[in-house]
């Protein structure tokens, strides 16, 4: 392939990436998902490698991971900063076969997202690198940026156009999350379990970091949506306006349900 379709690459992807990953979550859902001491891991779509670094002490000892991913940027930066013992990463498009060994354990999170209509595709790729009884954990969002509570009409229709713009240009998919279940069923995995929790859940004051995120969004992904932002006379920058105003207002409440899905491929 040769355009990634990350819809949020620009300067400081690096920076809110890593303010982004919860540590505690992230072990949270590898261990409810049946990772171990020993395992070799996939880390696919790795982002700057803090992801695998925490993955990589889990497995430890005799454990190892390799974290894949699409940007050299992030995997330059994941070399620098996040490269132990038992940790090597990999420049690759997860669309393309990748010749990369067999893994026990292969995670991905906050990628199909991305790749809406590579999704199958995607995950038959990583299939092939996983061994037989080995378990494959996918993540993702539901109904990504549209659930809110006390937004104004006009920018909860820009959002909802922003978010059609991005479907049609990009093939970036807001309802990953709930078809996870249905990509390991098709390919007979075994023990599949699915939990449903809050990522986001804003109410009350906003978090720097959260504040940050959503900020980032605004100005990467809405802006270079395409769409034109006709609910505003001043177009983008209205939008952009009203937006940080909603998001400022302690009275609003936005949540974002994560779905964690995870199997074992068949012996």
């Amino acid at each position: 392939m040769t355009t990634s379709n990350y819809i949020m690459d620009n300067k400081d992807e690096i920076l809110r990436l890593d303010l982004k990953t919860n540590l505690n979550i992230l072990e949270k859902q590898v261990l409810w998902a049946g990772l171990e001491p020993g395992m070799s891991v996939g880390d696919m779509g790795c982002g700057p490698g803090k992801t695998t670094h925490h993955l990589n002490s889990l497995v430890q000892p005799q454990g190892s991971v390799t974290g894949v991913d699409i940007s050299l940027d992030r995997i330059n930066h994941a070399n620098a900063h996040y490269l132990d013992d038992g940790i090597q990463y990999v420049l690759g498009d997860l669309r393309d076969p990748l010749p990369l060994g067999s893994y026990d354990f292969i995670f991905l999170r906050f990628v199909l997202e991305f790749y809406g209509s590579c999704a199958k595709q995607i995950i038959n790729n990583l299939v092939s690198l996983l061994k037989p009884g080995g378990i494959l954990c996918l993540i993702d969002l539901d109904h990504n940026c549209l659930s809110h509570y006390g937004i104004p009409d006009r920018l909860e229709a820009a959002i909802k156009g922003v978010m059609g713009a991005l479907e049609e240009s990009t093939g970036f998919d807001p309802y990953a999350g709930r078809k996870l279940y249905s990509h390991l069923y098709d390919l007979k995995f075994e023990d599949i379990r699915v939990d449903v929790s809050c990522h986001h859940l804003i109410y009350g004051d906003i978090e720097a970091s959260e504040a940050f995120n959503w900020q980032k969004k605004l100005e990467i992904a809405a802006k270079n949506s395409g769409y034109g932002f006709k609910e505003f006379n001043n177009g983008y920058e209205g939008f952009k306006e009203a937006s940080q105003k909603f998001f400022n207002n302690p009275r609003r409440f936005t949540y974002t349900p994560i779905i964690c899905c995870c199997g074992q491929k068949p012996r």
